[in-house]
């Protein structure tokens, strides 16, 4: 004997489910993070090859990577898909969070096409100009 059950689902209802989520900030080591914004596929490739660099550098060096190497190094790749034809530029914005021994705490932010800053304080996202107002209202 085969039985077959079918259950009929309301996708309009869990397209609006606001529990479901998807994670927006990725633990890259033991000193470092990074939130993102864009394209979430993107944000996975890349996230991966973040980790792969600290990995790496751990296992060579035996200590964390630093911070701006760190994003030195990812944004490098990140603006070689920007250049090379026949490659789509990663279409993700990332803030990245660390710390080090030499300089402390250190905020980085980068765009899609691979240019990264420094910053006391940054927002990235949707709604980034009200933050950063927020941010300078001092609130």
């Amino acid at each position: 004997t085969q039985s077959t059950g079918v259950e009929r689902r309301n996708t309009i209802n869990s397209l609006l489910d606001e529990s479901f989520g998807s994670e927006k900030i990725y633990r890259l080591g033991s000193d470092a993070a990074c939130s993102v914004a864009g394209i979430t596929s993107d944000a996975n490739v890349l996230t991966s090859n973040l980790r792969l660099i600290a990995q790496r550098y751990q296992f060579t060096y035996q200590e964390s990577i630093p911070v701006e190497q760190l994003v030195r190094s990812v944004c490098d790749v990140k603006q070689r898909y920007t250049q090379t034809g026949g490659l789509r530029p990663f279409g993700v914005s990332l803030l990245y969070m660390g710390w080090d021994s030499r300089y402390g705490f250190q905020l980085y932010q980068s765009d899609p096409s691979g240019n990264y800053g420094g910053w006391k304080a940054a927002c990235i996202g949707h709604n980034h100009a009200a933050a950063v107002s927020l941010l300078k209202a001092g609130v």
